[in-house]
């Protein structure tokens, strides 16, 4: 029997006895790898069959997510779920393959939400999860998100070790002969596990029976899910977004596209409406009026009820530097606190578990129960939102207008030539403080970078509108001054 040394996932090398596996050399002592070239801050996204989201890639990130997660000589288990995009039957293959030449049992789920994915993971005991998505990106492009075995997305460092082992000649030559390839097996119970899981969040004190719902899937991983959720809890559902192509994936509807099922609210006399994204991560609502309730207003009225029920852990909410200056009022008129991360989902709930906080999220819409769940989940958070309607017996429009009053935000993207430490732009670091000092304590200025190209992102938040918005505009001028090409 021959022996290999594998990357272990916090102890570093370790050699295990592998069959039909060439001698490996250990490898030389270094310091755990910290650049990530392919993953962002949702994992791998692009364009479709065009690098990086590529076949080949796939298949090495299957090979070397298995070769991280195995344990003690057992092959790893791992989860591989999808939306609906067309191109979700190649990486879904590619990633199988890469998992399968390092022994690992690859476990499909089909289509299915990304919170579904990191759910089966844990209560199947599998050792990493993989979803195959580009979330809320339109059907051309497609994504590669990991989870480890806790049901949590992998931290950077973790994806910068698979990386880095991507490109491990090793990875290669550790490739499984003979009856120590993996295989390949799809999970048919799924969708139900999911649902009933789901459903499990909703109090058992509470029916939807009169409660009449739109719920758009944007024809997306939860197309069949969604529905089931509210039609099992007892609600009158009208279901739009529900027949997938392969194409149409958040073309129009979901999430992004909220007016579709604003105007199907107003026809059809709902009592409010609930849109999902192409994985179904994140959720934005419209009430019976069908006017968007986004992620901020959802947080304060949560956040309200949490408090009064004194479920809301160290009566604090955790959002990013997006989140509108009006949440952080209404936490505050409440008795509870806000804490602010940068950008992205995986920041906020790094930030819960490190506090010890239960609930946060993003302005986008996704929202994080950890009591419930380790990722954003439209679907849970929508049952939480219903449950509150459900018990103050009143409309969303009334609860939301009571909740939180926003305060006017403008927000300005700026492409540029080339990307600059922003401390060294000196025109656009005056503007800065000139707008900050004409706001004082009634605003807010955040200039960021993309994290994916060179787009200047300016926000300004204050009392009136068109005064922010020349701040912005002011602050994207002086920005495009300090970067103009010298002549």
């Amino acid at each position: 029997m021959a022996t290999k040394t594998r990357k272990g996932r916090d102890t570093g090398a370790e050699t295990v006895a592998v069959e039909n596996s060439p001698s490996l050399p250990p490898p030389a002592p270094q310091a755990p790898p910290t650049v990530r070239r392919l993953f962002g801050t949702d994992g791998i996204r692009g364009l479709a069959n065009e690098h990086p989201m590529t076949p080949e890639i796939a298949m090495k990130v299957g090979a070397a997510v298995t070769w991280w997660a195995s344990r003690g000589g057992r092959p790893a288990r791992v989860v591989v779920g999808k939306d609906t995009r067309l191109s979700g039957y190649l990486f879904e293959t590619a990633l199988a393959a890469g998992i399968c030449a390092q022994g690992g049992r690859v476990m499909l789920t089909g289509p299915l939400p990304t919170p579904a994915i990191a759910h089966i993971v844990q209560s199947m005991r599998a050792d990493a999860g993989v979803v195959i998505s580009a979330s809320h990106n339109p059907y051309m492009d497609n994504g590669i998100k990991l989870f480890g075995a806790d049901g949590f997305k992998l931290p950077d460092q973790a994806e910068a070790e698979i990386e880095a082992l991507m490109d491990d000649p090793r990875l290669l030559h550790a490739r499984k002969r003979d009856g120590a390839i993996g295989r390949a097996e799809k999970i048919e119970d799924s969708r139900g596990r999911y649902v009933t899981f789901v459903k499990s969040t909703f109090p058992k004190s509470l029916r939807l029976d009169g409660l009449r719902v739109v719920v758009d899937g944007a024809h997306g991983a939860a197309f069949r899910v969604a529905p089931a959720v509210f039609s099992e809890l007892g609600a009158s559902v009208i279901a739009i977004g529900v027949k997938p192509n392969g194409k149409n994936i958040n073309d129009g509807v979901g999430a992004l596209h909220p007016e579709h099922m604003a105007r199907v609210v107003r026809e059809k006399n709902a009592h409010l409406g609930i849109a999902l994204d192409g994985d179904a991560d994140r959720l934005i609502v419209v009430d019976e009026q069908g006017q968007v309730v986004d992620g901020d207003a959802i947080m304060a009225m949560v956040a309200k009820r949490l408090s009064a029920d004194h479920l809301l852990a160290k009566n604090t909410v955790v959002a990013t530097v997006m989140s509108n200056l009006g949440l952080e009022r209404a936490l505050a008129s409440h008795g509870a606190k806000l804490i602010r991360t940068s950008v992205g989902d995986r920041y906020v709930v790094e930030a819960m578990r490190r506090g010890g906080y239960n609930f946060g999220g993003e302005q986008s819409g996704h929202l994080l129960f950890l009591d419930h769940a380790t990722t954003g989940d439209g679907l849970i958070a929508a049952l939480q939102v219903v449950s509150i309607l459900v018990r103050e017996s009143r409309s969303l429009s009334e609860i939301a207008a009571l909740t939180m009053v926003r305060v006017p935000q403008v927000l300005v993207n700026v492409k540029l030539p080339a990307r600059r430490d922003l401390a060294s732009m000196s025109l656009t670091q005056r503007a800065i403080r000139d707008a900050e000092k004409k706001l004082a304590s009634d605003g807010r200025v955040l200039v960021r970078w993309s994290g994916t190209e060179p787009k200047l992102r300016v926000m300004v938040e204050g009392p009136k509108a068109d005064t922010i918005e020349r701040m912005a505009n002011a602050i994207a001028d002086a920005a495009k001054q300090d970067l103009k090409p010298a002549t």
